[in-house]
Parts: C-alpha cells; sequence; structure tokens
C-alpha cells in the first residue's frame, strides 16, 4: 500500500514527504515489563535534555509541525504536535501512557526523533486500494479517536483518504481514525513518519528505523 500526495498539496506546502513502514504477523499485548523499563530509560534521557517548557517550545521539529499545524487550521496551542505533547508530559513529571505494546513502541520512537508518527490496523484499510493525501472537503465528516461524534471539516484540513473505500483514516498529521485504530487484534500496521515543511528527510529515516527496532523488540 503506498500513499499518493495531491500535487496541489505539493505545491502548497514543499518538502510535505511522509515515510511508509508496513509491519506483519504482530503479538500486541497491554503491557510489557521490559517495554515499561526501556519507557523509563527514555523518560531519563528525555528530563536531562529539556529544563524547561520554554526549551521545548523552541525546538525547530516542534516549530515545524506548529506552523504547518496553524497553516490547517489547528491551533498548537490547545492541541499540541504528537512529539511535543509526549515531550511535554514527560519533563512535567508524568510518565507516557501505557495504552498497548505496538502504541507504546511508536510512541517511544516519536519522542526519540521529535516526529509525529500515525498508525493503521491495515485489516480495517482496504487492500486493493491505495491511501491518498489531499485538502479536506468542507463539510466531510471524521471520528479520530477518542472523539464521541464525528467532527465536520471545514475544508481547510489535510485529510488521507482510503481510495477503495473513500473513508478518512486521518487528519494529518493531528488525529487518525477510531475505525482504523490500532488494538490487541490488529496482525498488521502501517505506521506512518509524518514529514512536514522544514523538517528532513534524514529525521523521518530515524524515526521509522527506531518504529521497526522497537516494534520487532516488543510486539513479536
Amino acid at each position: 500500500m503506498t500513499l499518493e500526495i495531491d500535487e496541489t498539496l505539493k505545491k502548497l506546502f514543499p518538502g510535505l514527504q511522509v515515510i511508509e513502514l508496513q509491519m506483519n504477523d504482530l503479538r500486541i499485548v497491554d503491557k510489557n515489563e521490559s517495554l515499561e523499563a526501556f519507557k523509563r530509560e527514555v523518560q531519563q534521557k528525555v528530563r536531562k535534555s529539556f529544563n524547561s517548557m520554554e526549551q521545548i517550545r523552541d525546538q525547530p521539529i516542534f516549530r515545524s509541525y506548529r506552523d504547518f499545524f496553524w497553516r490547517v487550521g489547528i491551533d498548537p496551542t490547545k492541541t499540541r504536535p504528537a512529539g511535543e505533547a509526549l515531550t511535554r508530559r514527560i519533563v512535567s513529571g508524568k510518565d507516557l501512557p501505557t495504552i498497548n505494546t505496538l502504541v507504546d513502541s511508536y510512541n517511544l520512537a516519536s519522542v526519540m526523533t521529535s516526529i509525529a508518527i500515525a498508525a493503521f490496523d491495515l485489516d480495517t484499510v482496504s487492500e486493493e486500494g491505495d491511501l491518498f493525501m489531499r485538502k479536506a472537503r468542507e463539510g466531510e465528516e471524521f471520528k479520530g479517536i477518542g472523539m464521541g461524534s464525528e467532527m465536520r471539516l471545514k475544508g481547510i484540513e489535510v485529510v488521507i483518504e482510503d481510495m477503495k473505500s473513500h473513508r478518512l483514516i486521518a487528519i494529518y498529521p493531528y488525529r487518525d481514525s477510531d475505525d482504523s485504530k490500532v488494538t490487541l487484534e490488529t496482525r498488521k500496521v502501517l505506521l506512518m513518519m509524518c514529514g512536514v515543511p522544514g523538517i528532513p528527510l534524514e529525521r523521518l529515516e530515524e524515526a521509522a528505523k527506531l518504529s521497526k527496532d522497537n516494534v520487532k523488540r516488543f510486539c513479536f
């Protein structure tokens, strides 16, 4: 399965790019003690790396995401980019959430690289179709993970569409669809390293490598 980015979107946002990573034959559980220990190691390093919230705010990768958020109708002071939100949580003294071993694995890669990472259960996405990133259409409906009901889009958001079913599976790079979320039953997953203008390809490649390493270590 491949993602195509609309040509108009590429012109509007030069440098918009993603890296996809598909992993099969997964074994996902609620919690793994080795993974929890690894989380604690990473959290300790993050707390030593950032002394204040102001330092997080000025981090270049987070700034690139915030700039993009403003341009696609998302207020980053209310909804933080994923890597920034996780980093702020750690620096404030809280631990990373325990969701399941797959989500926790790529969340760690996100923390370690500052890159936003999306994940889709491939058994819920049409295997015959590809994915298409485009501008939303005004009035389109989307229900993200954790949302009680569908939201109507304004038409300025960037979305990812399953071209076979024509369902929206993500508002990029803000929230994934509830329908395609990763669960304990997930066996095949598509991980997406979400780039925006200003983020170098090398950082996305690093996030892909760490995600793959973490998932292999804790989900097989």
